[in-house]
């Protein structure tokens, strides 16, 4: 094949993976199973070329850079929280899947070896959780089983990469248990030491890069390098690429400039979104090649539909087994335990996908049924796509699980903003020289207070106000930016100024612009009340105190602000008074008034749903 024709055809992959995605986005359908079905149906067109699934591509090209994608988004601080039931989910279900599912395959399978049916075990145990927390921040589903999904898809390639290659290597001769528990030590051991020493490695020279371009194209490399240098001392790939990813996500603040992770995150997010969705793509375009080896084993349709049914059941049954098994236990022995709701969630997301087809390629040549068994793998991730992908959001939805909350997320955000501008501010009159400008240094104060007051008004959006200032501000500065792009083209046709003059002022607009563009969001209506959550809850005796119940001054009105022909953004209650004054993103700023008249130190929200309160004298949200 020459280079035009390998071209060509790349070209249409990723013509085809945004055309399939962007219509699934549309019509809200499953992407992943648009795309499979759309492969196998082009597998079959007369003229299309025939697209082969090398497993060593898939594990050596695809697998790391799709894991590190995944790990540098995931938080270090979560996964330590989580490790329990991520292992649970990530070793112990992939152990029992292999068994469970390989000794049905021996039942069910003409002639097949133990041996050879735990292997296909091991090939559909690992569940890959894209499709399933695509779904799950669709429908809103809690963020801790979404963590937990994600966390289990980390590490669950590595248990079933490690089970089949004993299974391989049983195929071949004997293998002792010493041997297997030998192979898994030195996989899961050596992953860790190499993961370990590249992502620090990685931290220290990226640490000492202020160059974006060459601190991405350094990103590129780590996942390949992790992977390669565990498997030469016969680790775990997968674990390595993990845990470097691990590494360098928790140490990026700390590590990198503001313009290098705005470049990593879209680099990897691009590089993530294409992979994934080529795979999902090859996937379906294997369909033709898969039926054709099929045709020679000797077994008749029925057989065939008999074999692959009793496998995706018992693939399927064997993940409800152990979550009921898991709830079983921890209330047995008295262990703290998730909802049944949640075990029911999670015991229903095992998607299979990428791993487990490019896996059932790797079997040798020589493996019995081995057509089968690859069959046997097709049907599992499709038929887990389209049973779980259609009917999870349904599950989530009649189990009324309780979904992030936007109102929520946004007091914490405030929250955290308060304290980051609070020790700003702080610095700022630390630093100071009398050289500095006076006006300097005030709009550094307003530059800092402006991004305090956006995120206090994002909650109680039942304000007296339609737009905040902070909204206001936004969309009179985007006009402002509309109108000097106008300018910057007149000046760049021309020919006003140097190219790489008016790229230096592009780059500026664009970075301003990315930082006013920031999604809305509304608040919903609900039932519970808003209250701090404990991440961000603060603590002193003013807050402890426990304050008698006073009627506040006014239902829904800042009585100032009416008198002096003002409006207001939100309201705040004195908590001993009863007093209703406008907050400090209003003009008046009338609350913190009434505290410096007053000294009556704690006010709460006055708004509709919310209950969180903030103490003036030790500056503390509780």
């Amino acid at each position: 094949m020459s280079g035009v024709e390998i071209a060509v055809e790349l070209v249409a992959l990723v013509v085809a993976v945004l055309l399939v995605t962007a219509a699934a986005r549309k019509l809200d359908w499953s992407a992943p199973l648009c795309l499979i079905a759309v492969g196998v149906v082009a597998s079959y067109v007369p003229g299309v070329p025939e697209y082969e699934l090398d497993p060593e591509v898939v594990l050596l090209g695809l697998l790391p850079p799709l894991l590190y994608a995944t790990a540098i988004r995931t938080s270090l601080i979560d996964f330590r929280r989580n490790r329990g039931p991520i292992l649970l989910l990530s070793v112990g279900l992939v152990i029992f899947t292999t068994a469970a599912v390989g000794v049905v395959a021996w039942l069910v399978i003409p002639g097949l070896p133990l041996a050879a049916g735990l292997a296909i075990g091991a090939v559909v145990a690992p569940p890959d959780a894209v499709a399933a927390t695509a779904v799950a921040r669709k429908v809103g589903m809690p963020r801790k089983l979404t963590r937990l999904l994600e966390g289990e898809s980390l590490f669950n390639d590595a248990a079933a990469l490690v089970a089949l290659r004993t299974a391989i290597a049983a195929i071949a001769g004997s293998v002792s248990l010493l041997q297997v528990g030998g192979d898994f030590l030195l996989a899961a051991g050596g992953g860790l030491v190499i993961g370990f020493a590249v992502g620090a490695l990685a931290a220290l020279i990226r640490t000492r890069l202020e160059d974006p371009v060459t601190d991405t194209a350094l990103s590129l490399v780590v996942p390949f390098v992790a992977y390669l240098a565990a498997e030469a001392i016969h680790g775990s790939g997968v674990i390595s690429v993990v845990v470097a990813g691990l590494i360098l996500g928790h140490k990026a603040p700390s590590m990198l400039s503001g313009r290098s992770r705005l470049a990593s995150r879209l680099n990897w997010q691009t590089i993530q979104f294409l992979l994934e969705n080529i795979v999902f793509l090859l996937i379906g375009l294997q369909v033709r090649r898969i039926m054709t080896e099929v045709g020679d084993s000797g077994l008749t349709a029925l057989e065939l539909v008999l074999i692959c049914a009793a496998t995706l059941a018992a693939t399927i049954f064997t993940r409800i087994v152990w979550m009921a098994g898991i709830g079983l236990a921890r209330r047995v022995f008295r262990r703290h335990a998730w909802p049944w709701r949640y075990s029911a969630v999670i015991a229903w997301a095992g998607m299979r996908g990428v791993v487990t087809l490019a896996a059932a390629f790797v079997l040798p040549a020589d493996t019995p049924q081995r057509a089968v068994l690859v069959l046997v793998a097709f049907v599992v991730v499709a038929g887990t796509l389209l049973l779980h992908g259609t009917t999870l959001p349904v599950l989530v939805r009649r189990l009324k699980l309780p979904p992030p909350d936007p109102a929520e997320d946004a007091l914490q955000e405030a929250a955290v903003l308060h304290d980051m501008t609070r020790a700003a501010l702080e610095e700022l009159e630390k630093i100071r020289t009398p050289e500095d400008p006076d006006d300097i240094v005030e709009r550094l104060r307003s530059r800092l207070q402006h991004r305090s007051d956006s995120a206090w008004e994002e909650l109680g959006r039942q304000s007296a106000l339609s737009e905040t200032p902070s909204d206001a501000y936004r969309r009179l500065r985007l006009k402002l930016l509309e109108v000097e792009r106008e300018k910057f083209l007149q000046a760049r046709d021309s020919g006003m100024a140097d190219d790489d003059v008016l790229r230096r002022i592009l780059e500026r607009l664009d970075i301003e612009e990315s930082m006013l563009d920031r999604e809305e969001e509304t608040v919903p209506d609900s039932d519970r009340e808003l209250r701090t959550p404990a991440a961000t809850a603060g603590s002193c005796k003013h807050l402890t105190k426990n304050w008698p119940s006073v009627e506040p001054s006014s239902p829904d009105v800042c009585a100032v602000c009416v008198e002096n022909g003002m409006t207001w953004v939100h309201l705040r209650e004195c908590v001993k008074c009863g007093n209703v004054a406008c907050c400090d993103s209003s003009p008046g700023k009338h609350a913190t008034e009434h505290f410096h008249d007053t000294l009556h130190p704690v006010m709460r929200s006055h708004e509709p749903g919310e209950t969180w309160r903030w103490c003036f004298v030790d500056k503390q949200l509780g």
